[in-house]
């Protein structure tokens, strides 16, 4: 996306200045405002769904003023936080953390609050899916972040184009077409001979969730790279395979191409993590509402794909106020509204039996009732696949560049080589 990282020189010369003026050079924030309020900064990425949600807590909190510092795609949002965490200032009193690079934090638990400690003492474990807490609890059994949404895999696809191309069109017909990834590039194959036109946006955006769904990640749990002998070299044959019969639109995710291409129907098919509904809504706009549609069929039988934690930085100046603002946002009824909004899909185990979110119906796709069909998509994840030290830094910064290469005319050999290099090193 678009976010520019703040440079070191900034950071050190941000905390130099006075208090009043440390938030607006990006650093923790100055605690209270001229007027005696309690000052807090939140900072996310990519769609939340919190706009509105901070305007209702500082309605409720009238004593408090919040500041969102809402960044593009997670890796620059990270390399940002990982840089001021080094130089001892500049985070935001709350700040989101991406599952991704969830292993990098945990490592730097110590630079956290354990919400244990300081978060309202009402808010249990028992609040979440018991795998969205484990995964951010430190051996000790400090609480490092409240968990927000998680990602579970749904295909969203385009109706009318299906319709021209020959293939099914309702939600029950195309169950088929996804119910393998076999049969998923089987069907591109007929909808490039039909139309001419790709089958997906990008090679990383199939290859992602492919591998998300395998049992064994970049990592294995002692944290040992294995990307040699897992699963990836096979998914990655699969993906490349398809981008050279055509199946790809060589779009690269977040960027200007890839938004513009959802209003110019550059493809037909979208793995569809719950939080993908909103970024499609508002990429595709007003035109197209009504020919998305989302199927709870997907290749391989679902996944997870994403999802975050909202932590709290022993930096800050208001520590137990952003605990407390971290704890309302993932309270299940403020995750229900954010997936109203954005369609981040909550983790909490209250909201995903609510019949608030069960009954929740998406009318830019077609009145689909989304809250139940993401339901049941999350309850075929027993468990989120592992991610080891350095799983996001590979994803985004190795493997995804490589797929790229690919679209762009690189061998796959010479690209999974790429690969398997640039996995070394970063792993180092």
């Amino acid at each position: 996306m678009r976010y520019r990282r703040a440079g070191l020189a900034k950071v050190l010369a941000c905390t130099a200045v006075l208090a009043a003026a440390a938030t607006a050079c990006g650093s923790g924030g100055s605690g209270t405002s001229p007027d005696g309020k309690v000052e807090l900064t939140i900072a996310t990425f990519n769609e939340f769904g919190y706009e509105d949600l901070l305007k209702e807590y500082e309605a409720a909190n009238p004593n408090v003023k919040v500041t969102q510092r809402k960044t593009g795609q997670a890796a620059p949002h990270h390399q940002n936080l990982f840089t001021k965490l080094g130089a001892g200032s500049g985070l935001a009193d709350v700040e989101a953390i991406e599952e991704g690079f969830l292993s990098q934090v945990m490592a730097k638990s110590g630079q956290f609050e354990n919400l244990k400690d300081i978060g309202p003492k009402d808010v249990k474990d028992d609040r979440w899916l018991k795998w969205k807490v484990d995964a951010v609890t430190t051996k000790d059994g400090k609480l490092v972040g409240y968990g927000t949404d998680i990602g579970p895999l749904a295909m969203c696809y385009r109706k009318d184009l299906f319709e021209a191309a020959g293939l099914p069109s309702d939600p029950e017909g195309v169950k088929a077409l996804f119910a393998t990834w076999d049969s998923y590039f089987e069907a591109g194959d007929k909808y490039v001979a039909a139309t001419q036109k790709p089958w997906f946006d990008s090679a990383a955006q199939i290859f992602n969730p492919m591998h998300n769904q395998a049992k064994v990640g970049y990592y294995d749990k002692d944290d040992k790279l294995v990307i040699e002998t897992n699963d990836d070299k096979k998914i990655f044959d699969q993906v490349t395979g398809a981008v050279a019969r055509g199946q790809s639109a060589k779009l690269a995710a977040w960027s200007k191409e890839w938004e513009k291409g959802f209003k110019e129907s550059a493809f037909a098919t979208k793995t569809c993590p719950s939080w993908m509904l909103g970024v499609i809504a508002g990429n595709a706009g007003d035109a197209h509402k009504g020919k998305w549609a989302v199927t709870a069929a997907f290749p391989g039988g679902g996944g997870n794909w994403g999802g975050s934690y909202l932590t709290v930085p022993k930096q800050g100046k208001n520590k137990a106020e952003a605990a407390k603002l971290a704890a309302w946002l993932t309270a299940p009824e403020q995750q229900i509204k954010a997936f109203k909004a954005k369609g981040p899909f909550p983790s909490q185990t209250e909201a995903l039996t609510s019949p608030e979110l069960l009954d929740q119906v998406n009318e830019y796709f077609g009145g689909e009732k989304v809250g139940l069909l993401f339901a049941e998509q999350a309850k075929k994840v027993a468990q989120a696949q592992y991610k080891g030290p350095k799983d996001g830094e590979i994803q985004d910064n190795v493997v995804s560049p490589a797929l790229t290469s690919v679209e762009q005319g690189t061998s796959p050999a010479d690209a999974w080589k790429t690969v398997i290099e640039g996995a070394q090193k970063a792993a180092k």
